[in-house]
């Protein structure tokens, strides 16, 4: 037999063995999100979104699903949030999650969105040290992360740092207010701005921030009417969580919003879903059905011909036959 018959023989045998393993079922249809359904949002789309007072809409996501969420829902920001330290890797506070890891998970979150305007958040001990090194290390957010831009914490005092990032043309979000890296020295995790110095102390910081070049301001845990007077005083953007209706968008933390965090759930979050009786339910059914016997069922296994089969029994009994003659 010729070269060409062997390969069109071989070709036979394989197509016939994908037909009978019905190979185009073994795996869901995956999502391609490497065609986005919408334009990809951009700083000049949030300022666009700002200037005709449309609110901004900030989600968190930590990997490839979270990021599909969020691509998927229409979120115009995408915050890979240091509190993923909390939510997804187990950590009693945001402070021990290092560079590597938010690394890590911000390269899987793009996998999975394309369309937001992503920004990671620098962890503790990552620009707190120097301009230098927060320079250093919004890069990297920027070459291995695949981030936009960067948030970080802080007021006044990030004036220098804040100026150094962005003179190289890497957006800074700023976020003042509770700030969870410094949730010791604040007495925990307390609202902020409750007394007219304070508040003023806010306003001042916010500015300050503006100024610095930061095309946007996190305002967490602070009464709604200081918020709201903030955001009137101010030419950029606030994102507001647990700061009332009257910053320009708003951000929570996926884990929050969708029931999944199992320690506790911040006063300023809305639950939209349970996902933790659900899911924990569907894993038991699971298990359940395993022990039971009944999954997997017919419809969940791969047949194969009865002349195929017949001939793979003829296989088995012929070595087996061979074993006892030895």
């Amino acid at each position: 037999m010729n070269s060409t018959a062997n390969m069109k023989n071989f070709a036979s045998f394989w197509q016939k063995q994908l037909l009978n393993l019905r190979i185009k079922n073994y795996s869901s249809i995956g999502v391609n999100t490497s065609k986005p359904n919408r334009a990809k949002v951009t700083i000049n789309t949030i300022q666009k979104l700002y200037k005709s007072k449309e609110p901004i809409t900030v989600l968190t996501a930590h990997d490839y699903p979270t990021g599909l969420f969020v691509e998927k829902a229409g979120i115009e920001i995408c915050l890979v949030g240091d509190s993923l330290g909390m939510v997804a890797l187990g950590y009693q506070n945001t402070s021990p999650i290092t560079m590597e890891e938010m690394l890590h998970h911000c390269r899987a979150v793009t996998r999975g969105a394309k369309s937001p305007f992503f920004v990671g958040d620098m962890p503790f001990g990552s620009y707190e040290t120097s301009p230098t090194d927060a320079l250093k290390n919004a890069i990297r957010f920027i070459k291995e992360g695949n981030m936009e831009g960067v948030k970080l914490e802080g007021g006044s005092e990030m004036l220098e740092t804040i100026q150094k990032i962005t003179r190289i043309g890497i957006p800074v979000m700023g976020h003042i207010g509770l700030t969870p890296q410094r949730q010791s020295s604040l007495g925990g995790y307390k609202i902020q701005g409750k007394t007219a110095d304070k508040a003023k102390k806010l306003i001042e910081d916010a500015k300050v921030l503006q100024e610095a070049g930061c095309f946007a301001i996190v305002l967490e845990a602070i009464p709604g009417p200081i918020a709201t007077c903030m955001t009137k005083m101010l030419h950029i953007p606030t994102i507001g969580i647990g700061a009332g209706a009257g910053t320009s968008g708003q951000v929570l933390v996926q884990q929050d919003m969708l029931g999944i965090f199992d320690r506790f759930m911040p006063r300023f979050c809305k639950q939209y879903a349970k996902l933790d009786k659900i899911v924990t339910d569907a894993i038991k059914a699971y298990r359940e059905e395993v022990k039971a016997g009944t999954f997997p069922a017919k419809e969940h296994s791969y047949p194969i011909e009865k002349e195929e089969y017949d001939k793979f029994v003829q296989f088995i009994n012929g070595n087996e036959n061979s074993s006892l003659d030895k």
